[in-house]
């Protein structure tokens, strides 16, 4: 299909400017209030965003009577994250008018680049599992699979991260401040919630009474398919105090009680992940879970009823997807609606559920694994509770019965864990509930199998499948990267934004000439963008010559941003030692957000800070090396960074990254990799050619070897001169003058606590591989060469794939058939 024409462009408004401006002046006129005279650009860009928004409505009502008409099976994705980004050139994008509402705002005198970069990124997420599902979200519309995703409305989403004397300060991020224009409220559609409380029973019959509810009220965002008048809903759920709880309190007149019981009602949706480091922040991070999984459980069973009498047609018109262990209380919450509520016996409800659920891990350690507390879980959820209990209890009397009785085997698959401080396991509950469990990298899923669920995956191997994770090449490519973009238009046409795969086409690319030199040039530019952002945000001048050396990603210990720091200091420490070498220049980049009340990941924050200060002030330097933090991760931050990186640093401990997206996004841009044998890197690895990347580190065999042998760090110190000067120039505080201790617990869990991540052992392995990349970086045409090689290999990483995937095999669900376009009104989705 000629992506040029796409099938909904029967709308003329969509490429008629003349149009274009009328809408757009009415939207300011009469949403907005205002006339042009007196307009913000804040004014400007609510206005043209209720345009654009408009061209959506029509063919999202078209397609949820679609799905109403033909009764289709529907795909319920359940994720505590959904970071969506900037909505307002997505929406242009997929519209295919971004030309057109670009040049009506030139003719109307507005800047139309000034108003892109007012929107605010959605505070949906954090890091990759939100952006995961977000890039899903997109993918389903594009390729028709019938879905909802769910979700939590975060007031203030994670939080806004300023760099104050280089440390990380937390700030509230008012993302809604403006309104948000492409949501819909819905307070039509508002659920009840419980908590507390206690059970009563009369025979076989459980009550859950005396409860403190709250409401969940509905918001709906429009999400767009990509060439095709497909789309789907995000809903996502925000906390109200009920009117008995606000009437009790104003009766008795105690009006401030009233508000603060209508403030701590409406906590619930007000950040996401509260600080866990405290007894009321876990107990807050509960009630988040299970107030988006009740509600959107209640939605999905309302919606089910609305065509339906009896349940047995569940699964046939139902999948709920767990995206990782936040959303698995929905389990228990199906079991309590069809039981409690709906009067469904045990045996038939579970055997239910098991055929709705599927479930993805997005993690291989332990202690990452999701568990609570049973007297917190039994305060705030005891029906939970109490299911919970029930389901393990026949689990393991089935176990028994077809195994013997084996304690070893009952105690560590039991849901409950009983050692120490008893605790409901989450994911072991979603393992036992699924039909389907997915790792998602071939990495990954084997390791899941071997490790984490092991015994699980002996039970029911037929449950356990890979889905190599996949990014929407329409965002992190067409939208991110237009230059590049381009110039793989004119070569090899547009379909590869929906074909992701054609993208092999560009390897016959090589040999026309001018084409490296037109591929460098376009890097160049996303370089100088990236260069004026830090410019003016940091004040750093920084050289687009340059090679750029990027690490952005949540800040964790195992993401290993401190090898990457060793790496710095060395190079600082070798410049200085050899200043008349011919070094080649290097921008190293970072960006990520540490949780508020992880310590070691924000030391690693300021070091990284401290010594950006003084290599970037050192006169001896030059533009041989500059280090730049940048405040701040988000998506539309790493629309900007991604497309400028030379190098994408994915170097985390093999064995411990899921998968990973970013590497993907990096090299579909065209930055090589240097990276451990870890996650998705090694099917990257796989499809880009081994000559087109940089592999260092232990495998995950030796890490296991290692570990088993006795693992000493020390050794590695005493060892390596120039680890050895690094680790001392950072402990004698080389970059902390004004408090030379400071840095000496990151010096103390390296070298004295037994270096958990391995960052010694793979040190030497990773600056031999950074060598390499200089070495190749001074042949220009050989690194270009391989980089497009990268973007010729990324076709099987699309988001669309991997969604196909989960489609036909796990939820076996088919898309939905459009009829033809049509200008008449249809319901409003609900």
């Amino acid at each position: 299909m000629d992506l040029t024409q796409f099938e909904y462009q029967y709308d003329h408004l969509a490429r008629d400017v003349t149009a274009l401006k009328r809408e757009i002046s009415n939207r300011l006129m009469y949403s907005v209030g205002k006339d042009p005279v007196s307009a913000r650009p804040e004014d400007w860009l609510q206005a043209v965003s209720y345009t654009v928004r408009d061209h959506l409505v029509e063919r999202w009502m078209k397609t949820t009577r679609a799905q109403y008409d033909q009764d289709v099976k529907r795909v319920y994705y359940l994720s505590a994250e959904f970071l969506i980004g900037r909505t307002f050139t997505n929406a242009m994008l997929a519209l295919d008018i971004l030309p057109a509402v670009r040049q009506a705002l030139q003719e109307m005198d507005v800047d139309p680049d000034q108003l892109f970069e007012l929107e605010p990124d959605a505070a949906l997420g954090n890091g990759g599992l939100g952006r995961l599902a977000a890039c899903f979200l997109d993918s389903m519309a594009t390729i028709g699979v019938p879905g909802f995703g769910y979700g939590i409305r975060y007031d203030y989403g994670m939080f806004r991260q300023k760099i104050v004397d280089g440390r990380q300060v937390e700030a509230p991020d008012y993302w809604l401040t403006q309104g948000n224009p492409w949501e819909f409220p819905r307070p039509e559609v508002q659920m009840r919630v419980r908590f507390g409380g206690h059970l009563e029973q009369s025979g076989d019959t459980v009550r859950w009474v005396g409860t403190d509810d709250v409401l969940a009220m509905a918001y709906d965002t429009i999400i767009p398919g990509y060439g095709t008048q497909a789309t789907n809903t995000l809903r996502l759920w925000s906390a109200r105090a009920t009117e008995e709880m606000n009437l009790r309190a104003f009766n008795q007149g105690n009006y401030m009680g009233a508000v603060e019981s209508k403030n701590q009602s409406e906590n619930v949706s007000r950040v996401l992940y509260p600080d866990d480091s405290t007894l009321s922040g876990r107990e807050l991070r509960l009630r988040q879970e299970y107030f988006f999984c009740s509600a959107s459980l209640q939605d999905i069973v309302r919606r089910y009823l609305r065509t339906h009498t009896g349940f047995d047609a569940l699964p046939d018109k139902v999948s709920i997807h767990l995206n990782d262990t936040h959303p698995v209380l929905a389990i228990p919450e199906l079991m309590r609606l069809l039981v409690d509520e709906h009067l469904v016996p045990w045996d038939e409800a579970w055997a239910l559920c098991q055929r709705v659920f599927s479930y993805t891990n997005h993690t291989l350690m332990h202690e990452a694994l999701e568990t609570w507390p049973v007297d917190i879980f039994g305060r705030v959820l005891p029906r939970h509770l109490r299911i919970i209990f029930d389901i393990n209890a026949r689990f393991l009397a089935s176990v028994t019965a077809a195994h013997g009785q084996d304690t070893e085997l009952m105690r560590r698959l039991s849901l409950i864990d009983e050692g120490g401080e008893r605790r409901v396991r989450m994911a072991y509950l979603a393992v036992v509930a699924s039909h389907s469990i997915n790792g998602v990298s071939a990495l990954h899923s084997e390791l899941m199998k071997a490790s984490i669920f092991k015994d699980f995956a002996q039970l029911w191997p037929e449950r356990f499948n890979n889905k190599t994770n996949g990014v929407t090449p329409r965002r992190w490519l067409s939208q991110a990267n237009p230059g590049l973009s381009a110039l793989i238009d004119q070569r090899i046409g547009r379909n590869w934004r929906r074909h992701l795969d054609e993208l092999e086409g560009l390897r016959h690319a090589l040999e026309v000439p001018g084409f490296l030199a037109a591929f460098r040039m376009v890097k160049r530019g996303n370089k100088e963008r990236l260069a004026r952002l830090v410019l003016e945000r940091l004040g750093v001048t920084l050289n687009p010559d340059a090679l750029f050396d990027v690490q952005v990603k949540r800040m964790h210990e195992y993401k290993r941003q401190l090898l990457n720091v060793l790496h710095v200091v060395t190079r600082y420490q070798a410049i200085l030692a050899n200043p008349d070498a011919q070094w080649v220049p290097r921008v190293v980049v970072f960006a990520g957000k540490a949780a508020s009340a992880y310590h070691m990941a924000k030391l690693v924050i300021k070091l990284i800070n401290d010594v950006a200060q003084v290599v970037n002030h050192d006169p001896r330097i030059g533009d041989r090396l500059k280090v730049v933090f940048i405040p701040n991760y988000s998506v539309s931050l790493a629309e900007v960074i991604i497309p400028a990186a030379d190098l994408s640093e994915q170097i985390s401990t093999a064995g411990t990254e899921a998968s990973g997206t970013g590497n993907m996004k990096f090299a579909l841009n065209g930055a090589l990799t240097i990276g451990t044998l870890d996650g998705a890197n090694v099917e990257i690895r796989e499809h880009v050619g081994p000559e087109n990347i940089f592999i260092f580190g232990a495998t995950t065999e030796e890490v296991a070897q290692i570990r088993a042998k006795g693992y000493q760090p020390r050794a590695y110190y005493e060892r390596v001169p120039a680890l050895k000067a690094a680790l001392d120039a950072i402990r004698d505080g080389v970059f902390s003058r004004d408090e030379p201790g400071r840095f000496q617990p990151i010096y103390d869990a390296l070298v004295n606590w037994g270096d958990h991540y391995l960052l010694l052992a793979d040190y030497e392995s990773y600056v031999e591989a950074q060598e390499q990349v200089d070495a190749l970086y001074r042949n220009a045409d050989e690194w270009s060469r391989r980089a497009v090689l990268n973007v010729a290999g990324m076709g099987v990483f699309s988001s669309d794939r991997t969604i196909a995937e989960y489609a036909n095999q796990i939820w076996h669900t088919r898309p939905v058939l459009l009829p033809a376009p049509r200008h008449k009104s249809a319901d409003v989705p609900g």
